[in-house]
């Protein structure tokens, strides 16, 4: 068997100054996005609000009991949220990015976009509670994979190719239904673009706990194939020479960025930007 390239058995590890300053530009993300909103208030208000629900440290809040429910029931599962759809999309699109060895490829590459994208249109068209809206999306999302791949493995080939191939016919055909139902129901436009355009727009901690289970298992799963990720980088017969089945770690790899993205996409409408972007930016970082 091939010996495995030296880049590849011994990879190069984080400095703790990298992780340190990508740790403190996530806490001024988290401590900007708490800071926007009508309400003012000021960051020493924030941290010290924080602070004193830690048990032990004896500090005390200033803020008011309207501004403590602005920050908690508002502003924070807004950051939070936030935080958890741009981690779930990146990585996703790294995921696709490596599975693929194509720089261009996002999360959306295989119709999650398109799917869910029908889904909540028709959700919304139907008069549905909005409380279905995010089930809706998300059961298009994951529906449109797997037509990807049923679509693939009638063509009787697995490759990469194949799957983007089919990726690329079966989003253009939900988009053409989206667009017609939207044609037919044109009074509820605006609340389908709304949608599409995507939105942090929360009503507390649900949204948070709806995407939470998915993103944590698709990031797990994600991370535990990223040594073979990278072994995937040099070609399918490469990597199957070092011992990698590259059908079952493609079929894993996309499914797990599947069922994180349709979630993410769900609870915030379609993204764009980052899932192709962050990985591009964090390789020259």
């Amino acid at each position: 068997m091939t010996a495995l390239p030296t880049e590849l058995a011994k990879p190069t590890r984080l400095s703790w100054l990298s992780v340190g300053l990508v740790a403190t530009l996530v806490a001024a993300a988290l401590v900007t996005g708490a800071l926007l909103g009508p309400a003012d208030i000021a960051v020493s208000q924030i941290l010290g609000e924080v602070l004193s629900r830690v048990p032990g440290l004896g500090v005390e809040s200033e803020l008011s009991g309207i501004q403590q429910d602005i920050l908690w029931s508002w502003r924070f599962p807004r950051v939070v949220l936030g935080m958890m759809v741009g981690g779930t999309l990146a990585l996703s699109g790294a995921a696709y990015q490596g599975v693929f060895r194509n720089p261009l490829a996002d999360p959306y590459l295989l119709g999650i976009a398109a799917g869910a994208a029908l889904g909540a249109t028709l959700a919304i068209v139907s008069g549905l509670p909005a409380a279905l809206l995010v089930p809706s999306a998300f059961v298009g999302g994951v529906g449109a994979v797997a037509a990807t791949f049923l679509l693939g493995r009638t063509m009787g080939d697995r490759s990469a190719t194949t799957l983007i191939l089919a990726g690329v016919a079966v989003a253009s055909f939900l988009t053409a239904l989206t667009t017609f139902v939207q044609q037919r129901n044109s009074e509820s436009l605006r609340e389908i673009f709304a949608w599409i355009l995507g939105r942090l727009s929360t009503s507390g901690w649900t949204e948070v706990g709806l995407l939470a289970p998915y993103a944590a298992v698709s990031i797990l799963i994600m991370l535990s194939y990223r040594r073979t990720l990278d072994m995937l980088a040099v070609g399918d017969e490469e990597a199957a020479s070092l011992g990698v089945d590259v059908n079952r770690v493609r079929t894993v790899v996309v499914l797990a960025a599947t069922a994180g993205t349709a979630a993410a996409v769900a609870v915030s409408g379609l993204i764009a930007f980052v899932g192709i972007i962050v990985p591009h930016a964090v390789r020259l970082f």
